[in-house]
């Protein structure tokens, strides 16, 4: 579903990823980890071009992602993506912020986009509060829209950048029981985040990446029990502490 081979990002001088290679198949969930400033959010924007990366190559579903705005367009039709914050338009109702790209972007009518809208936000439970706007909504409630609101679009790859690092700590186990349902259903998702409950429970392999590299991957049982590079040890350590 998702191929990245040698890509190499830059912010000037600033080398924010460094030789990544990684491919992610259909229905695989994949948790990105690893402390601060490690490139974790700028990978899996630079799969949907929301960064650009100046050197390797990029697949979605098959597709060479380049700076053309028609292919950016198609792998952006493929991901839909949620962020930490939510990015909800505060000017529409939860039901007009789930309509509103569907019917931009896939030429749905205001029917067909209404009934998706509701299937979706049914999907994550917070059907109910589909008139009301967004500043009416707890923190977990807006982040659960925002997820139904990218599933509206039908996309084959979901990615979450730090999807509860936003909320408070009540608010949490909320939207993590809508990503595990999500995973569930077999999405294919990539999340990066520092809930390793979450990890441990729904990954197929987790990835530590530690100075913009991929440091360590593994499936999340020997991840946690054996991880073989020091970095990876120290950041375990230091997450058990916190906890």
């Amino acid at each position: 579903m998702i191929s990245m081979t040698h890509v190499e990002k830059w912010y000037g001088a600033f080398k924010a990823l460094s030789d990544i290679n990684l491919s992610v198949r259909q229905g695989e969930r994949i948790v990105l980890c690893g402390p601060s400033g490690s490139g974790k959010s700028t990978l899996i924007r630079c799969i949907n071009h929301l960064e650009a990366y100046q050197k390797g190559r990029i697949h979605v579903g098959g597709i060479l992602l380049t700076d053309a705005s028609s292919t950016i367009n198609s792998i952006r039709r493929e991901v839909g993506m949620v962020f930490q914050q939510f990015n909800l338009f505060p000017h529409l109702t939860v039901m007009q912020n789930c309509m509103l790209a569907p019917m931009r972007s896939l030429g749905l009518g205001k029917a067909e986009a209404a009934t998706t809208a509701r299937k979706y936000l049914d999907r994550v439970r917070i059907l109910e509060q589909a008139e009301k706007y967004p500043a009416q909504l707890s923190g977990g409630q807006q982040q659960r829209v925002a997820i139904a609101r990218a599933l509206c679009m039908r996309p084959r790859v979901m990615l979450f950048d730090e999807p509860t690092s936003a909320l408070d700590p009540e608010m949490v186990k909320e939207v993590l029981d809508t990503m595990i349902g999500l995973a569930e259903d077999g999405m294919t998702m990539i999340c990066v985040t520092h809930e390793m409950g979450f990890a441990r429970q729904v990954a197929d392999r987790v990835i530590f990446m530690a100075s913009g590299s991929i440091v360590e991957e593994a499936p999340p049982a020997q991840f946690f029990s054996n991880p073989t590079h020091e970095r990876t040890k120290k950041f375990l350590g230091d997450i058990l502490r916190k906890h």
